[in-house]
């Protein structure tokens, strides 16, 4: 245990809990934003726990969405001018950085990785083997096709970075106090008011649980679900290498599992092997802090085996330390940062995968920015710790999840149909076994089982790990014509259901939503919630079920994000109540032209237009059960989502199969999904709409009822978006008439040879007849359909640049003839 250092203030606006490189980071930044009523309280020493012992790698190698990205970039940045503010060294050297690619599949993703890259002014130059050979003489470079080099990364120093930032936030008033644990936090009425220490209270509004692998441990204390979980990482410190030089860069060898690097005289061999162990599953004790953990020699010889034969002279190098140390993974690899849902006042910023000091610098700007202004700079979707699921903290669960991650964090989860193999079955809908009897192929969502695809013969195609178009595109083919041409039902169990109620449900979700929600009773609204600046944190659906009684549906990602933007809503004296229903309703979507015919064959309802519009919602029987339906599509098409109790859900599966038989009915999966809206243009949160872009921007200005009574958040910053005109920014169609063409996601896209934005979203079209996809472009003028009509637009995949149409309305049905159809 340290030595305390420092007098514990009764009172203190934040406290930082975690003295590792996090949260020195975020002290530093909330500082440099002029909040200094801020206490770090860590309860050793500064870096304890896993930044002392990190490989302070540099780099922006796999960082292929704009948020890791920038937190790469921003923290190599702060890392090279931190000592000229702090007169403290953050040990970084720009040596430069190679990624390897020894197999033509690595290959494909790294020209697509770098081609993305090179979007964000990184330039990611491919070399050849040879030209690598030049530059690490040391290596070996027979099996190499190509490496690619990014020369301004390097590595730094862990403990000079944590140190500099540290000292950064003392120097403008922050107070660091070592050697105090913190043991806890006082609530009330579910919003912190203070954090409980040793040696006393720290009466606060908002505490930041930055303690790295103590986190889920501390989370727990406050009832808050941290899911992370500490494993073995392994690097090896050779003695004297004959030829070293300080200055070569940093190499990650993905296929091996390996990287490898200078280290004084000698190397440092860095190991991310692709079966891990998970270290200390019940918690770890209070006082590892600067400790290490006996090496398996045995289980990691093989991938040592393998630097060996990227570097021939390691077998001829004697061994000064084999080291082996814990570091936290998470769910997905993500770190997990943000306002915890359960508690108001209560943050988090855990959970980096190994990568702390790599991506440090930009966490602490996007959380002291995000506690200061109330938004996320960045989008905070894909890290946001409000779309984990509470099962992530169970045991069984960080158990089973926690062997495969190291690997699928140095490459084995690049590729488009990867799906993780451990931690499964965890969700699943009551249909289950029926779709698992009609040759479901199951991919997973938020621990939700969920069908991608159905091969009646039980045949289903193994998934392969490239960027070819998938082994299952013919089964998929068959679902997306099914609900174009006759009818298809797809289980949707996994969206988020909550019913609100109150005396006060319609003004608060009033309040949140840009659209009209406060309609009549049975009407359906397709609706963004926004930030104060206009961003979007949440696309759903709401439905007034009755006067004081409504339905919220939204994607599985934001699950919990909803029950606390409710509750944060809600003003003193306002009753309003959440009730999560997901688990008691299974919801059948059922499109397609023939989906009033088949409804209309279980139901004694008037399924018309006159009767039963769209965007209506009736509570019907389908066969013996009370169902709720909801005449809306995600696919473009007549249909309804029916809302089944789940103990009623096989029999009107059951039904609805057999009723159908005659009308060519499918069981459809998520890939066809994707294909049918893409086509129809249909956003989807956290894949092609996030928290950096408003309503105008995602194309979704429609949905924004400007002028209601009481207004909404976020709506005098959408007018004033507004009133400047198109955007410079916006989310469009995009399509490629070529029937060769594959795209995936991240492609850039060009306009007579300059870049001007990138693809989001991407699947085939089959009724389009080509790829399809959403886009991010960018015009200085705005983003008009002029602009989009005057052609020489291509987007770039790793072999080809294909000729490509942009668009506003949607390619398919763009008056929306199918979806209102008599």
């Amino acid at each position: 245990m340290g030595t305390p250092s420092g007098t514990l203030p009764s009172r203190a606006q934040v406290v930082i809990v975690g003295g590792g490189v996090i949260g020195c980071s975020i002290a530093y930044h909330l500082a440099h934003l002029g909040w200094t009523d801020v206490v770090l309280l860590e309860q050793h020493q500064l870096t304890a726990g896993t930044t002392w012992h990190a490989a302070g790698l540099i780099t922006s190698a796999g960082m292929t969405d704009e948020t890791a990205l920038f937190f790469s970039r921003y923290s190599r940045d702060l890392y090279t001018r931190l000592e000229a503010e702090t007169g403290h060294s953050t040990g970084f050297r720009p040596v430069g950085h190679l990624s390897l690619a020894t197999t033509p599949e690595r290959l494909a993703a790294l020209r697509r990785e770098a081609a993305w890259m090179h979007g964000f002014g990184v330039e990611d130059t491919e070399i050849s083997a040879a030209e690598m050979a030049r530059m690490w003489p040391l290596a070996k470079t027979s099996d190499v096709l190509s490496a690619f080099y990014v020369a301004d990364e390097g590595r730094a120093d862990p403990v000079g970075v944590a140190t500099s930032l540290a000292k950064g936030a003392r120097q403008l008033g922050t107070r660091v106090i070592e050697g105090i644990a913190a043991t806890g936090v006082k609530t009330e009425r579910s919003r912190v008011i203070a954090v409980t220490t040793e040696q006393g209270d720290i009466e606060t509004e908002l505490v930041v649980n930055a303690c790295g692998i103590w986190a889920r441990q501390f989370g727990a204390l406050a009832g808050v679900h941290v899911p992370l979980q500490a494993a073995e990482h392994y690097y090896l410190l050779t003695d004297t290498v004959a030829g070293m030089d300080q200055d070569l860069p940093v190499i990650e060898d993905p296929e091996s599992y390996g990287y490898y690097r200078p280290e004084g005289d000698g190397m440092l061999v860095g190991l991310f092997e692709p079966v891990g162990a998970p270290w200390s599953l019940d918690g770890v004790p209070r006082g590892f802090s600067f400790g290490k953990l006996p090496p398996d020699w045995e289980r990691m010889e093989p991938y040592l085996a393998k630097a060996m034969e990227r570097i021939p002279s390691l077998a001829d190098t004697g061994v000064r330390t084999f080291f082996c140390g814990p570091e936290s993974f998470t769910t997905d690899v993500r770190p997990l940062l943000g306002p915890a849902p359960e508690l108001d006042g209560y943050w988090v910023a855990a959970g980096l995968n190994s990568l702390g000091i790599l991506s440090g610098g930009g966490v602490g700007n996007m959380v002291a920015h995000w506690i200061v202004d109330g938004v996320p700079p960045v989008d905070a979707t894909p890290v946001a710790i409000d779309r984990t699921a509470t099962y992530e903290t169970s045991r069984k669960f960080r158990k089973e999840r926690t062997v495969e991650q190291l690997g699928v964090l140095f490459g084995d989860a690049v590729w488009p149909s990867w799906k993780p193999k451990t931690g499964r079955n965890v969700r699943r809908s009551v249909l289950h076994d029926r779709l698992v009897a009609q040759g479901a192929h199951f991919g997973v969502s938020a621990g939700w089982e969920f069908a991608e695809w159905f091969d009646p013969a039980h045949d289903s195609p193994a998934a392969e790990m490239n960027y070819n178009r998938p082994a299952s595109d013919e089964i998929v083919r068959r679902e997306h014509n099914a609900i174009r041409e006759a009818v298809g039902v797809i289980d949707m169990s996994l969206m988020a259901k909550l019913i609100v109620q109150g005396p006060d449900a319609a003004a608060v979700l009033s309040r949140l939503s840009a659209g009209d929600v406060a309609r009549e009773t049975g009407r359906l609204v397709y609706t963004q919630w926004l930030n104060t600046q206009g961003g979007i944190v949440a696309d759903l659906t709401v439905t007034r079920l009755g006067e004081e009684k409504f339905l919220v549906v939204a994607s599985d990602i934001i699950h919990r994000r909803v029950e606390p933007l409710i509750r944060r809503e809600t003003r003193p004296g306002e009753f309003v109540t959440v009730t999560d229903v997901t688990s008691a309703t299974t919801l059948l979507t059922v499109q397609g032209p023939a989906s009033r015919e088949l409804i209309g064959r279980l139901t004694d309802s008037d399924l018309s237009n006159f009767a039963f519009p769209y965007l209506s919602a009736r509570q019907v029987h389908v066969g013996y059960a009370p169902v709720l339906a909801l005449r809306v599509t995600y696919v473009g098409e007549l249909g309804w989502e029916l809302h089944v109790p789940t103990e009623y859900a096989a029999g009107v599966y059951d039904d609805l199969m057999s009723a159908g038989a005659d009308l060519g009915i499918r069981p459809v999966g998520l890939s066809a999904m994707s294909s049918l809206r893409l086509e129809k243009g249909y956003r989807d949160m956290g894949i092609d709409i996030d928290n950096t872009d408003n309503p105008i921007e995602a194309g979704l200005g429609f949905a924004v009822a400007w002028d209601k009574p009481g207004g909404f958040v976020g709506r005098d910053a959408l007018l004033a978006a507004k009133a400047e005109g198109p955007p410079r920014d916006r989310v469009v169609g995009l399509a490629v008439d070529d029937t060769e063409a594959d795209l995936f996601g991240n492609e850039p896209v060009y306009l007579n040879g300059t870049r001007v934005g990138y693809v989001r979203a991407a699947a085939y079209g089959y009724t389009v007849g080509g790829p399809v996809a959403l886009a991010q472009v960018t015009n200085p003028d705005g983003v008009t359909a002029e602009w989009l009509k005057s052609g020489g637009f291509t987007v770039h995949t790793d072999t080809t640049h294909w000729p490509a149409r942009l668009q506003i309305p949607p390619f398919y049905d763009p008056k929306r003839l199918r979806i209102l159809a008599e």
